[in-house]
C-alpha cells in the first residue's frame, strides 16, 4: 500500500500578500504550489489537499453586501459562503495540479470533495466569537446590521472599522471521510475539507444544518488525515520552519520536535495564536492520533532533504 499524505495549503499558496485576488493572480500561486507536490507524487504517496479560503470568503461577503445594497438580492449566511469558495477553490486546484502533471505526462484523476464538517453547537468558542470576517463597517452600520440580526461585531485593532465576528469551533467529524480515504488510495488526488470545512450542526437527532461559524483548517485537516488513516500530514506556509523567540535575537530555528517538546512552548506562548499556534496544535494532535509525523514547512521546500520543522512522537 502507498504512503498517504495530507497536505494543507496556507494562505499564501492561493494568495500572496499585497495582490488583488484576481483568477490569474490565483492561478499561477496554485500552480506553483501544485509543482511542489510532484516530489510525494513521483515517490508514490497517495495525496489528500486540504486549503484556507479567508480571503475568499471575504471577498464573497463583500460581493453579497454590494448585492444587498444595489439589487436587493439576500445575503448568504457563511455556512453557504464557505461551501462556494469549497467549490471554487477546488475547481483551481484541479485545474492546475492537472497542468502540472500533463507537463510531467502523469495521469491522476483529481477530484473536489465539497467537505461538511461537524461541531457541536454547545463548543464553548460560540459564546465567545472572535474570528473576523467579511466587510468593514463604521460603527453606526455594524450596531444598524447587529440590531437587526442579531450578529456580533468587533472593532479593528488598527482602526479601519468594525468587522463581523464568528465562533470557531473545533471540528468534531468530517463527513465523507471514508469515500475520501478510498479515493485517494484508489489513486485519485482528492481536494477535501477546504476552508475547514462547511460547519455543520444538529439540530435535533438526524437533521444537518449549517451554522455560523469557520472551522481552522490546519484542525480540521489534521482531524481529516488521522480519520482516513494519514501516514504523514504537511502544513504549508510562508516560513521554512518553526521557531521559538521568533523575531528576536534569539530567535532558533527547530528541526525536530517531539510532542511534549512542543506542548511546553505551546504552554510557554513561544507561538502567537492565528499563526503558528494552531498549525503547531494541528501537528500534535495529528501525531497523538497515530500519525507518524507532521512537517510543517514553506511550500517550495516540500521535499527537501532536512527541510521544514518535523512533529514526532518522541
Amino acid at each position: 500500500m502507498n504512503k498517504l499524505a495530507v497536505v494543507a495549503f496556507g494562505g499564501n499558496a492561493l494568495l500572496k500578500s499585497g495582490q488583488k485576488g484576481t483568477v490569474s493572480e490565483q492561478e499561477d500561486n496554485i500552480y506553483e504550489t501544485c509543482s511542489n507536490l510532484l516530489d510525494l507524487i513521483k515517490k508514490g504517496y497517495d495525496i489528500v489537499i486540504g486549503h484556507g479560503n479567508g480571503p475568499q470568503v471575504g471577498n464573497v461577503l463583500l460581493q453579497q453586501e454590494g448585492g444587498e445594497k444595489v439589487f436587493g438580492i439576500p445575503k448568504m449566511p457563511v455556512d453557504i459562503a464557505v461551501a462556494e469558495t469549497q467549490g471554487s477553490i477546488g475547481y483551481m486546484i484541479e485545474q492546475q495540479m492537472r497542468n502540472v502533471l500533463y507537463k510531467e505526462d502523469l495521469e491522476r484523476d483529481i477530484i473536489t470533495i465539497v467537505t461538511q464538517v461537524l461541531v457541536d453547537k454547545n463548543d464553548p468558542a460560540f459564546n465567545n466569537p472572535v474570528k473576523p470576517i467579511g466587510p468593514y463597517y463604521t460603527k453606526e452600520e455594524a450596531e444598524k446590521i447587529a440590531k437587526k440580526t442579531a450578529a456580533k461585531f468587533q472593532e479593528d485593532a488598527r482602526g479601519r472599522g468594525w468587522r463581523k465576528v464568528v465562533a470557531s469551533p473545533r471540528p468534531v467529524r468530517i463527513n465523507n471521510r471514508k469515500s475520501i480515504e478510498k479515493l485517494a488510495r484508489d489513486g485519485q488526488i482528492v481536494v477535501a475539507v477546504g476552508g475547514g470545512g462547511i460547519p455543520v450542526h444538529y439540530v435535533e437527532p438526524n437533521k444537518l444544518q449549517g451554522i455560523d461559524a469557520v472551522i481552522d483548517k490546519d484542525l480540521a485537516s489534521s482531524m481529516l488525515a488521522s480519520q482516513i488513516r494519514a501516514d504523514e500530514f504537511y502544513i504549508l506556509t510562508d516560513i521554512s520552519k518553526v521557531f521559538i523567540n521568533f523575531n528576536t535575537p534569539e530567535q532558533i530555528a527547530l528541526d525536530r520536535v517531539t510532542v511534549k517538546q512542543a506542548k511546553q512552548y505551546l504552554s510557554e506562548g513561544q507561538f502567537a495564536e492565528g499563526s503558528m499556534a494552531p498549525k503547531v496544535r494541528a501537528a500534535i494532535e495529528f501525531v497523538e492520533n497515530g500519525g507518524k509525523r507532521c512537517i510543517i514547512t514553506k511550500a517550495n521546500e516540500l521535499g527537501v532533504a532536512n527541510a521544514g520543522t518535523r512533529i514526532v512522537l518522541s
